[in-house]
């Protein structure tokens, strides 16, 4: 009896993954941040716009930035197609050397390493080289528009958390609210974030809640000092 074997990887989800953590967490800490540091020094106003020019400030930048660093991983990896495609038109006999002596080293025997290599280029040589030889994968494929939607989209989700509580929060208490409340997302982030990916959830939760206290410690502290002296 047949069976159709397919399994669900989670690292076919690292691509987007790691743009939407690194965004969300990036929203929460930095205009929490933001928010407790200028509350420490002035009103709700100034907070509010404070942390709205922060949200869409940090939102675009992140998303510039995504597309930027991954246009430049996804021309890299056009330029290795490109020459490794060259290579294999002008050599195709050592390219196919090669590509046995990749599965070699891997513990294959060297006539079965030879076999493989064989079947694959009677195939399609160019991803052979390109998975084995170059180890670019499909679902690690650089996509800087998706990268830079899902920083961007995050980011702005991740922002508009500490946002709202320093709107709705009693504002004697604002700084207080602001972050305890954006520890909480913080956690729920990471958990959700390591659930998504496969990864251990009570290891990720502290990272995130770690590293987004001292980021918003270090901003309260700069505000009590600037905000003291500018008085």
């Amino acid at each position: 009896m047949e069976r159709n074997h397919r399994e669900e990887h989670y690292v076919a989800r690292v691509g987007w993954l790691r743009a939407a953590v690194l965004g969300a967490n990036d929203g929460i800490v930095s205009t929490a941040s933001l928010i407790v540091g200028v509350a420490a020094a002035s009103g709700r106003a100034e907070v509010l716009i404070a942390g709205a020019a922060g949200l869409a400030a940090g939102a675009l930048s992140m998303a510039a930035g995504e597309y930027v660093s991954v246009s430049s991983q996804s021309d890299t990896e056009a330029a290795d197609i490109t020459r490794e495609r060259a290579e294999i038109a002008a050599d195709p006999e050592e390219e196919l050397r090669a590509l046995a002596g990749i599965y070699e080293d891997r513990g294959v025997p060297p006539a079965l390493a030879r076999q493989v290599a064989e079947a694959l280029h009677a195939k399609d040589p160019l991803a052979a080289h390109v998975r084995d030889e170059l180890g670019i994968f499909e679902h690690t494929e650089a996509r800087p528009l998706l990268a830079a939607g899902a920083s961007a989209l995050t980011f702005a989700v991740g922002a508009a958390l500490p946002l709202a509580a320093a709107a709705l929060a009693p504002e004697p208490q604002l700084s207080l609210w602001v972050t305890s409340l954006s520890l909480v997302f913080l956690a729920l982030l990471g958990a959700v974030g390591a659930r998504a990916g496969g990864a251990g959830i009570s290891r990720a939760v502290l990272r995130v809640t770690f590293w987004g206290a001292v980021a918003m410690a270090v901003t309260w502290a700069v505000g009590r000092v600037f905000g003291a002296v500018m008085v």
